[in-house]
């Protein structure tokens, strides 16, 4: 495994916790705070899997609801609507956590595995063999094995030695992203604002009374709200939340996200499998990225527990061939999900419009689909890895 943030941390985790040799290359350099994450249910139930949760669940908060209000202006905005995690059989569609906690939590884990060998190093490139891989480290030493996994971020140099191609993509906008203090409790309530320029989303977190932000505007606009003091980002939060959690105070270091996309042509190569941003990069909108790529790490694990149980070659064209083929189907459909819904917002065609609200008014009221649209939005029906399913 190579790189060391979450989804890299979970990959190594698994296979090794399940009896496979493991060595996990990359430096465990500081997570920069400020940034949350929305880990749904099956991410949970992964990261309990990996007896990493206990570590993590004290600072998490649950997100028992989620409501969305149209806030386009358009002539078809239908009311909010609200979705329960009860209804679907859930305490909650999932849980926030600060994301240098989720790491440093990982990390720990990792050094407490006996199968788990770490290489605090970066690589410096990799070639793959007929029978094996070398990564070559930055500090002059070098790693063999029968399959490198690349979990070395959007700008993978694994990924460009393996080959692989990838399509990508900008947008015209860009994310705050910071954490607020405010004067009433969430409830465990999330809410998205969707308007003209994007999402505008509150994120529960931990205590009831602070949430994490992301703001989707434009690139100016954005640029223009970054610079802003924190009593008057403040105050235009509070302005665009419609004064729905009163009095609000900056509680955090804040970012500026570029948003943009990127879809590997394949998650495979030859001995090399790519999981989390290697293999697709989403902009902040509905909490896909994250999961997606803990789902890459749970995936894999199991068709590396398959092939080891069948003494096959962890690194053979079948074995990548299985995991290509699920995970680029659950890439794509959420990628086009996404895409989908940042693009439908920006635009003031009236047809689309009124596709949009009446898919929300759907969904708020007939039951059935509500219930199909929750269940797939948490975790895919069909290919849901071991770990990551009920029971």
């Amino acid at each position: 495994m190579v790189g060391a943030g979450a989804a890299g941390l979970a990959a190594a985790l698994a296979s090794a916790r399940a009896g496979i040799p493991t060595a996990l290359v990359g430096r465990h350099a500081p997570v920069a705070d400020g940034r949350t994450v929305a880990l749904l249910d099956g991410s949970v139930r992964f990261l309990k899997a990996l007896d990493a949760w206990d570590a993590i669940a004290p600072g998490a908060s649950p997100l028992c609801e989620l409501q969305i209000v149209d806030d386009t202006g358009s002539l078809f905005r239908p009311p909010p609507a609200r979705f329960r995690a009860g209804e679907i059989g859930l305490d909650a569609f999932g849980w926030n956590v600060e994301s240098a906690n989720l790491v440093a939590a990982l990390r720990r884990r990792a050094r407490a595995e006996p199968s788990l060998t770490l290489v605090e190093s970066d690589a410096a490139g990799a070639e793959a063999g007929i029978n094996a891989s070398r990564i070559d480290l930055q500090d002059g030493g070098s790693v063999e094995a029968r399959l490198v996994v690349g979990a070395d971020g959007a700008r993978s140099p694994l990924r460009t030695a393996g080959g692989v191609t990838v399509k990508e993509w900008t947008y015209p906008q860009a994310a705050i992203t910071t954490i607020l203090a405010h004067e009433r409790p969430h409830n465990d309530v999330s809410t998205e604002f969707h308007t003209r320029s994007g999402p505008f989303t509150l994120v529960p977190m931990a205590g009831g009374y602070r949430s994490s932000l992301v703001w989707v505007a434009s690139r100016i606009e954005a640029e223009r709200l970054s610079g802003l003091d924190e009593a008057a980002l403040a105050e235009a939060v509070e302005r665009q939340a419609r004064g729905m959690l009163g009095g609000m105070r900056i509680d955090g270091p804040r970012g500026l996200v570029p948003m943009r996309g990127l879809l590997a042509s394949t998650p495979a190569a030859r001995r090399l499998a790519l999981v989390g941003e290697a293999a697709h990069v989403f902009p902040p909108i509905g909490a896909q990225g994250l999961n997606l790529g803990l789902r890459d790490a749970a995936a894999l694990r199991d068709v590396l527990v398959k092939a080891n149980r069948d003494g096959r070659d962890p690194g053979g064209r079948g074995v990548l061939d299985a995991y290509a083929r699920g995970r680029r189907i659950d890439a794509a459909a959420r990628t086009a999900a996404v895409d989908a819904l940042n693009r439908s917002l920006l635009t003031a065609f009236l047809p689309l419009d009124l596709a949009r609200g009446l898919g929300l008014l759907a969904m708020a009221h007939l039951g059935p689909l509500r219930r199909v649209v929750m269940r797939e939005g948490v975790l895919p029906r069909f290919g849901a890895p071991e770990l990551m399913r009920a029971g």
